[in-house]
């Protein structure tokens, strides 16, 4: 039996053992039902389900969808349609999802996009899962980053938040599998260009203004970026590659490379400055696939 429900209720489920956690608030949906339903053992479990423009709090989480089914005895709530899961820290779309409300961990799949909210990260790929203990965001298939300039894809992305005076930013992201990053050269605006570092793995760390401090590639690693003299004009493109590449940023700029294991370097004379054919295989910017929000 459905019933109507447009009232903000204390529980989503009453059971005790969630009772002493943070409390799951059913704040609203267009109808509930419950019962039992066959579990994964084909033993009949608890359920409570809510459909219709459903809100859920969880301590300073809130998740929205078409329909919400809860599980009491499993930590999980089952997530379906127009997800939005948002906590002070980090919003995510997807299309079908789970989240558990102890652990406060989740899984999202199908368009799956996300931001951080007081920083400028946002992100794209076909699954996701979150971690709100740890703060960090992990994205796989397809995953993309977009953050102040700088593109990352990879197989999986690996994103990590901490707090600087009060507000949460971006302060590493890993990068496994097909790795690449692209930074825009920002003294390059017409046409616009990037500088590009690939490998099967990299690591990137920022400091609290959001600017790189280090960019580790490792296996197969091979960079591009282009140089310029001491009056900002531009003087020629440096290519090099080995079993890893590190590069050291000062204040947010390209201080110097170290290079080892099988390295080789090489660069371009000026009059190639704008070639695309010089750029590093896998070399495509995607900003047509970045994601839009509300601010």
């Amino acid at each position: 039996m459905l019933l109507p429900l447009t009232v903000r209720l204390p529980r989503l489920t009453d059971n005790t053992a969630s009772a002493e956690k943070k409390k799951t608030i059913l704040e609203h949906a267009d109808t509930i039902e419950g019962g039992e339903q066959p579990g994964p053992s084909g033993s009949n479990v608890p359920y409570r389900s809510a459909t219709g423009s459903v809100v859920l709090l969880h301590d300073q989480t809130t998740l929205k969808c078409d329909k919400a089914t809860e599980y009491p005895d499993g930590n999980r709530i089952d997530l379906t349609g127009n997800i939005f899961i948002r906590d002070n820290t980090v919003e995510t779309y997807g299309d079908k999802g789970v989240y558990h409300p102890d652990d406060q961990t989740g899984e999202l799949t199908g368009n799956v996009r996300g931001r951080v909210i007081e920083d400028s990260l946002v992100t794209k790929s076909k699954r996701a899962t979150f971690n709100r203990k740890t703060d960090e965001l992990w994205l796989y298939d397809e995953a993309v980053a977009w953050h102040r300039g700088r593109q990352l894809s990879g197989d999986a992305i690996r994103v990590h938040v901490r707090e600087v005076n009060g507000k949460k930013k971006v302060d590493e992201i890993q990068v496994h599998g097909h790795a690449f990053l692209a930074s825009r050269d920002t003294l390059s605006t017409s046409p616009v260009l990037y500088d590009q570092l690939s490998g099967q793995h990299m690591v990137a760390t920022l400091d609290g203004k959001s600017r790189l401090t280090g960019v580790t590639a490792t296996v197969k690693a091979k960079s591009l970026y282009r140089i310029y003299d001491d009056k900002n004009q531009p003087s020629s493109i440096n290519f090099t590659s080995g079993e890893m590449i590190r590069m050291y940023f000062a204040e947010g700029k390209l201080d110097r490379i170290r290079v080892t294991g099988s390295s080789f370097g090489k660069e371009y004379p000026k009059r190639l400055w704008n070639d695309k054919g010089i750029n590093l295989p896998d070399f495509r910017i995607r900003n047509n696939e970045k994601p839009l929000f509300r601010q």
